[in-house]
């Protein structure tokens, strides 16, 4: 666990310091007095600092995995939270038990808000925390990643034969990504997204000659 020691004029003014320094919130420290600020004899002696220690009491890592080990007993499910990867920008965290259906939802939703809540969860607690977490459950993103990817050569041909745009259903900034990557190289098709979140969606239009 992260720890730092921090002299100010004050026990109070050392723990904002420390925080600032942390980029924790204030109830994810443990806060040990090293010693209180005091006054020289009649101000001829030098002042003495306050010192405190602060300790972080979750990492990012262990405050997802509990968070969602929560959510789990909270819903009265067994399952495993694990984290497969972790990047300067991202923090992959995948759950696999029995009957995760649930927290998948029909075509990802209920995955996309548990996603969005362990984020706002890790921003709240780490304001300075630039990683951001991608969930899985199952498997789904990978066997979701592909069933996109034959969408978005299906829907080309459409554009291709027909030659008119083809619409696709609003999808999450996530899947969206997918389909673009996935037609970026396509000499026939070229692809942009319109609307607002959260219907925004991917537009596939024939390219003109």
């Amino acid at each position: 666990m992260r720890s730092i020691e921090i002299s100010a004029k004050s026990v109070e003014e050392a723990l904002q310091e420390g925080i600032l320094q942390l980029g924790v919130r204030k109830d994810n420290v443990k806060v040990d007095v090293l010693s209180e600020a005091s006054t020289g004899l009649f101000k001829i002696l030098s002042n003495k600092p306050a010192r405190v220690k602060l300790t972080v009491i979750q990492e990012p890592v262990e405050l997802i995995k509990n968070f969602l080990q929560e959510i789990l007993r909270l819903i009265g499910l067994e399952g495993q939270v694990k984290v497969v990867k972790e990047e300067e920008d991202s923090l992959h965290v995948e759950i696999r038990g029995n009957r995760m259906g649930v927290l998948i939802g029909k075509r990802g939703n209920t995955l996309n808000a548990l996603q969005y809540l362990c984020n706002v969860v890790l921003s709240r607690n780490f304001y300075e925390q630039k990683r951001r977490v991608l969930l899985d459950v199952e498997n789904y993103r990978v066997r979701r990643e592909k069933s996109l990817e034959q969408l978005a050569e299906n829907m080309a041909g459409k554009a291709r034969r027909t030659n008119r745009e083809v619409s696709l259903e609003p999808m999450t900034s996530q899947e969206r990504r997918i389909i673009h990557l996935a037609l970026k190289n396509n000499k026939d098709v070229e692809t942009y997204s319109k609307g607002e979140e959260p219907f925004r969606k991917v537009i596939i239009t024939p390219r003109q000659p």
